[in-house]
């Protein structure tokens, strides 16, 4: 009897594990920076990046406070709990992408932006492409969207396509 009760325990245990194992979670990651940027593309007149930017194409640059948030999405760790270790994956952000890009200007100082048009939407598919392989290096999660917010009216989600 203590064995058929040591073994109905154990299979609820698998079971729950299982169910646990299987469930999909999203968990995010925000930080915070400032850069400076001028929208500009030099195969054009002046006047024609100033119809297409407007402000955005100022010769003296301009700047913005971003908000950067990252989710990655995976199953709970059945021992931590943990889709990935948010103060791992803030470290991982803050060391790789906002240490490169925070008081900077995003055209002439940041290495990964070099010759690109530093819209926000290149901005985000440049930092995917750094931390997608740092992420996913030894875990199972993996990253499912990078948010970029320019200003309270302007933001962009990129998920990786």
């Amino acid at each position: 009897m203590i064995a058929i009760i040591v073994e109905a325990g154990l299979i609820k245990y698998l079971l729950k594990s299982l169910l646990f194992k299987m469930a999909i979670v999203y968990i995010n990651r925000k930080e915070y920076f400032s850069a400076a940027h001028k929208l500009f593309n030099p195969k054009w007149t002046q006047e024609q990046n100033e119809i297409v930017y407007g402000p955005c194409a100022n010769e003296n640059w301009h700047g913005h406070n971003y908000e950067l948030e990252v989710t990655i999405k995976g199953t709970p760790d059945p021992e931590t709990g943990f889709v990935y270790d948010l103060k791992r994956l803030g470290d991982i952000i803050k060391n790789h992408v906002i240490s490169k890009v925070d008081h900077k200007n995003l055209n002439l100082d940041v290495p990964f932006l070099v010759g690109k048009l530093t819209s926000t939407e290149n901005f985000a598919v440049e930092i995917w492409k750094i931390l997608e392989p740092i992420i996913e290096l030894n875990s199972e999660a993996r990253l499912y969207r990078i948010k970029l917010v320019e200003t309270n009216k302007n933001s962009v989600e990129y998920f990786g396509e």
